[in-house]
């Protein structure tokens, strides 16, 4: 059991106020598992058995299943919560239907803002993207639309010149530039940001999240002590630090899971992020084959976007200060160049994506230690893009029973906004290969519903006496789920370090 020394802040004085015990009763340990009663104290887990546990509030749970609290394992929580409040372009079809809605939200929206989308994808489209289109939809008002991935943007005239590239040929942005361009867009008020951020953390605790590693570009360190420091958080926050943060946490002597002070024991350093290559949609993964169509340009391969030797130089100088990489790498050869890096540097840490591997790098993640961070929804959302510019190679991608097979530590998260920050679509599409009608797209690599909980929850496979109580009580027993269930699985309530961040209280 833990006391209430040294913790301070809004989570003190929660803590505080909460019930010095909780018993959950009549509740099924896991998947599949007995029913049991769970005694909690001073938000751990203390005790687990048949019938009563003691003195204190009882939350009789009828049978409901309790698993450990979910974790979404990439997330770019401001992009996420910001989005909700863009234009939505997912699902169109062409340059000219996204040019069509954008006429459509201009008109509808007041003032001479910028005009910002989300959600594009453009790597099946039979026509092209041009900034041509958004000025004939939007002649005046600044319009700024980003990829689905994440990796590119779609400026009209206005807004390109808004951000200082007046004189770009197309409007269509990618990688470095892309990047740089919606920095150079005028930002959301803090505080307004910070609202927002919290309503969509609410929304992942009623998801049963508890947790995710934070990815967004900012000094992700300042901006979750700023929100903790101002109110209790729903989730624990594990904040990345980009390259430009690296030496400032170094020299504050920050190490990867070092919880930062003043944010009641929420907020830890996360791991540093860098980049190898861009993405399957943008046709940036970095890969061993040209894609169809792009065979005598020089970006046939996709975009190399940090050299190695400078990958191993900020890998070796991170991981000497206790700060692990957390190297994004879609493509086959980008993989491989990461896979490379952690054997030069002899390191633990991770590799966000791991999309498309060849054969001989699966074995590789399980004996460097490295964690392969994926997103199963990817797998079935990208699915006809793969087809196309993945063609002949989709057996190895998203393999997640491969990796899964030779020993892998798998850690399932969304990459949202890229897709809803809801761990049960990834669950679903891991375990089902598919998310619609259609059969599953290379079932040999659907995983059993116990390994997809466990990826969904740092590793976390069972409830046990000394956990904190970070936990997720659902109505129906994942095991006995059919797909749909699973998608849409019902979450009676969300627990963190033994308060309700969803459901009873």
């Amino acid at each position: 059991m833990t006391s209430l020394d040294g913790i301070s802040g809004p989570l003190a004085d929660t803590l505080a106020d909460r019930p010095p015990a909780l018993t959950l009763a009549r509740v099924r340990l896991g998947a599949g598992g007995p029913l049991r009663s769970v005694r909690i104290e001073d938000g751990r887990i203390v005790a687990i058995a048949e019938g009563d546990l003691g003195d204190g509030p009882v939350v009789d749970l009828d049978g409901r299943t309790v698993l450990p609290g979910l974790w979404d394992a990439h997330v770019h929580a401001a992009q996420w919560a910001g989005n909700r409040h863009r234009a939505d372009l997912a699902g169109l079809g062409s340059a000219r239907a996204v040019a069509d809605a954008v006429r459509a939200y201009a008109a509808e929206l007041p003032g001479g803002d910028v005009l910002l989308g989300q959600g594009f994808r453009d790597g099946l489209w039979p026509d092209v993207p041009h900034k041509s289109l958004l000025d004939a939809a939007s002649p005046d008002r600044p319009v700024a639309l980003i990829s689905a991935d994440l990796h590119a943007a779609w400026l009209n005239s206005p807004c390109l010149a808004l951000v200082g590239r007046g004189d770009h040929p197309t409007g269509v942005l990618r990688e470095h530039e892309c990047f740089e361009a919606i920095t150079a867009l005028p930002e959301v008020p803090e505080e307004v940001l910070d609202r927002w951020v919290a309503d969509a953390c609410r929304d992942a605790a009623a998801r049963g999240v508890t947790g995710f590693i934070d990815f967004h570009f900012s000094d992700n360190l300042a901006d979750w002590s700023r929100r903790a420091g101002s109110s209790p958080l729903p989730v624990r926050v594990r904040a990345a630090v980009y390259p430009a943060h690296l030496e400032a946490a170094i020299e504050r002597g920050l190490r990867t899971g070092d919880v930062l002070p003043g944010t009641g024991g929420l907020v830890q350093v996360g791991p540093l992020k860098l980049f190898t290559d861009g993405s399957l949609n943008t046709r940036t993964a970095l890969c061993c084959d040209p894609y169809p169509g792009m065979e005598d340009t020089e970006e046939a391969y996709g975009i190399e976007e940090t050299p190695y030797a400078e990958l191993v130089r900020l890998m070796r100088r991170a991981s000497a200060h206790g700060i692990e990489p957390a190297v994004h790498a879609i493509g086959d050869r980008a993989n491989t160049l990461a896979l490379d890096a952690f054997e030069a540097v002899r390191c633990r840490g991770r590799i966000e994506h791991a999309q498309l591997l060849s054969a001989a790098d699966v074995p590789r993640f399980a004996e460097l230690g490295v964690t392969a961070s994926v997103q199963p929804a990817h797998a079935t959302d990208d699915r006809d893009v793969a087809d196309v510019h993945w063609a002949g190679r989709t057996g190895r991608a998203f393999a997640y029973a491969d990796l899964l097979a030779s020993g892998a530590r798998l850690e399932f998260g969304s990459d949202a906004p890229v897709s809803p920050l809801d761990p049960w679509l990834g669950i679903a599409s891991a375990v089902s290969r598919t998310s619609d009608e259609r059969a599953a797209w290379h079932p040999e690599q659907r995983v059993p519903v116990r390994a997809a909980l466990a990826a969904s929850a740092l590793g976390r496979s069972l409830i046990r006496v000394g956990d904190e109580a970070d936990l997720v009580v659902v109505d129906v027993d994942p095991l006995e789920a059919d797909t749909d269930t699973l998608r849409e699985m019902p979450v009676h309530a969300t627990l963190l370090a033994g308060r309700w961040t969803h459901g009873p209280c």
